[in-house]
């Protein structure tokens, strides 16, 4: 796990390679070099490098992670790699709630040496087989289904879903690949839940908010909806919708601020509704901040939509 990121060298490595300390300050003045922490350095064309349109910020925050662990790692010694959310975020994996935002996070194998309190720094100790750990642009992160099962392990049940969701649904991860990382560390704290998460984890949801409302149904005893489905009645197909509860006659609807940005797309939303509902199934609609503050109600909405729909 030697990998660098081109163009990242400590100051001890740029007064190796001939530079006077004046030089390297006076390179850092001129924006030759951009200090990235204390002690460490990247060349600007390494940054730049990163991101070629400013205007992706999806782009721009995970170059900006990937110099954030470049530089942990080049003071932090061998056997490291980035991971848990620093890697997800590399990734453009989904992730909700604040977590250690400021915080850059590594996992260290047992044994590696280096610093291990360094500001701004979380380490978890932990084995890193080979086959869990990638070179991203010369940068060490666990792999995908690693990171995955790492946060599933240690977050909350609804936030490890999304995660493992977005994986599944961008082809970064498959269920095989999430039980194998499993079936390799049996005997790591929070395993199962990350095994509950890994078997609830599905990659069909499209925005993480529809991942978080299938947790919630979960966890609320709600049975399981068929999801992103095209229903209607008998002469047309109406819409695809969300969440679908046959036997009850009854959709979920999570909503984004998308779905009403402008008067028109509100106007389409309401007309759908409406053709939804005169075919016979209740829509029950609810929000980000409803499904994440207070779930109940939205589940208690939903069951008395099944007592509306038909069976109970």
């Amino acid at each position: 796990m030697e990998d660098r990121l081109e163009g990242v060298r400590t100051t001890a490595e740029l007064l190796s390679a001939g530079l006077s300390a004046g030089r390297i300050r006076r390179l850092a003045r001129d924006g030759a070099l951009c200090p990235l922490r204390p002690g460490v350095y990247a060349a600007a064309a390494t940054v730049t490098s990163l991101v070629r349109d400013p205007r992706d910020e999806k782009a721009r925050q995970a170059g900006d992670q990937l110099l954030r662990l470049a530089a942990t790692l080049a003071v932090t010694g061998s056997r490291s790699a980035g991971s848990h959310r620093s890697a997800a975020r590399v990734y453009g994996l989904a992730l909700v709630g604040r977590g250690p935002e400021l915080a850059t996070e590594i996992t260290r194998a047992p044994g590696g040496g280096g610093h291990a309190g360094r500001p701004g720094t979380r380490v978890h100790i932990a084995a890193l087989p080979a086959d869990h750990v990638v070179s991203y642009r010369g940068v060490p992160l666990t792999s995908v289904p690693r990171t995955v099962i790492d946060l599933a392990r240690t977050l909350p049940f609804a936030q490890g879903v999304a995660v493992a969701d977005s994986a599944l649904h961008a082809g970064l991860a498959s269920k095989d690949e999430l039980g194998a990382v499993i079936a390799d560390c049996p005997r790591w704290r929070g395993l199962q839940r990350a095994r509950d998460v890994t078997a609830f984890s599905d990659g069909r949801p499209e925005p993480v908010l529809e991942s978080l409302s299938r947790a919630a149904f979960h966890q609320f005893g709600l049975p399981p909806p068929d999801l992103q489905v095209w229903v209607g009645d008998d002469d047309e197909v109406i819409a695809r919708v969300d969440f679908l509860w046959r036997r009850h006659r009854t959709i979920g609807e999570a909503d984004g601020a998308f779905k009403y940005e402008t008067p028109a797309r509100a106007r389409t939303q309401l007309d759908r509704d409406a053709r939804l509902r005169a075919a016979g199934y209740e829509v029950v609609h609810f929000t980000w901040p409803e499904i994440t503050r207070v779930p109940a109600q939205v589940v208690d909405s939903i069951q008395q939509a099944f007592s509306r729909g038909g069976a109970g």
